[in-house]
């Protein structure tokens, strides 16, 4: 991969990670997340940077993955040679439809099935997002690797994605960013770039509680753990701040506490999401 287009790719999650922060109403790490969006950016070469800010103002998503030999954004069919020399990736290249930078992501996680969930009728809801299948009660996990680890497995394992070790490795380099946990026993683990379908989510209760700020300040006990394909980043940010701001009340939090089987979850989540999250 260019080391150019890996700068991109670093840049972009920084602004994506400040976009969450703001869609949860996060204040405490927009700082910092400025200052380091800002030398990240002065330090691209100056044509990459002109493009970058250009990009930047209209979408942050400035720079996006091939998938199927499509622009996973636009959904562009490319020219052969194009996809080509984005893999051989000597020169920083763009998608010609939508002018996006563009890279090819090595041995990144992938939707399975994905055919069938495309032609399945459409739904409200959480219901977009999730399934009774994809939901777990009693997380085995003690740690925040191991939850992560424990919600991308049932994924892989209901035939959601494949290469569930991705996800793990995906979700914990956005960890050491900022940690996705939250107040009121909250988090909100994720892996970005898994192609080839919709946004997902899983659902893991902890009732010993998980740290996840690793100092131990906030245990978490409800864990929402999403696989993003970078198209959805959009519905990422607008599902986020519905999740956030149903379960600020105590009652929403304590409806998913009290359920101990999966389907009896997931009414719950269905119930009480219903007015936050379209």
């Amino acid at each position: 991969m260019h080391p150019v287009v890996n700068h991109l790719i670093q840049l972009q999650e920084l602004t994506l990670i400040k976009d969450e922060q703001q869609a949860a109403q996060r204040k405490e790490h927009l700082e910092k997340l400025d200052e380091a969006i800002k030398e990240m950016t002065q330090q691209l070469p100056p044509f990459v940077r002109d493009r970058f800010t250009r990009l930047n103002k209209k979408d942050h998503i400035v720079i996006a993955p091939i998938s199927e030999g499509m622009c996973a954004i636009c959904r562009m069919l490319l020219p052969i040679s194009l996809a080509q020399s984005v893999k051989v990736g000597k020169d920083v290249l763009s998608c010609p439809n939508c002018a996006r930078m563009l890279y090819f992501p090595y041995s990144a996680p992938q939707w399975v099935g994905a055919r069938h969930r495309r032609s399945a009728p459409p739904k409200a809801g959480i219901s977009r997002f999730s399934a009774d299948t994809l939901m777990i009660p009693k997380l085995e996990a003690e740690t925040r690797e191991g939850a992560i680890r424990e919600l991308a497995c049932k994924m892989e394992s209901e035939g959601f994605v494949d290469k569930a070790e991705k996800l793990v490795e995906a979700a914990l380099r956005r960890e050491a960013v900022v940690s996705t946990g939250f107040d009121h026993g909250l988090a909100f683990p994720h892996a970005r770039g898994v192609e080839g379908g919709g946004l997902t989510l899983a659902l893991g209760v902890s009732r010993k509680g998980i740290d996840f700020d690793g100092v131990g300040k906030s245990l978490a006990h409800i864990i929402f753990f999403l696989a993003i394909p970078t198209a959805a980043s959009a519905f990422y940010l607008k599902l986020l701040a519905g999740l956030t701001e149903t379960f600020m009340a105590a009652d929403a939090r304590k409806a998913l506490l009290a359920e101990k089987e999966p389907e009896k979850l997931w009414k719950a989540l269905v119930r009480v999401t219903r007015s936050a999250v379209k």
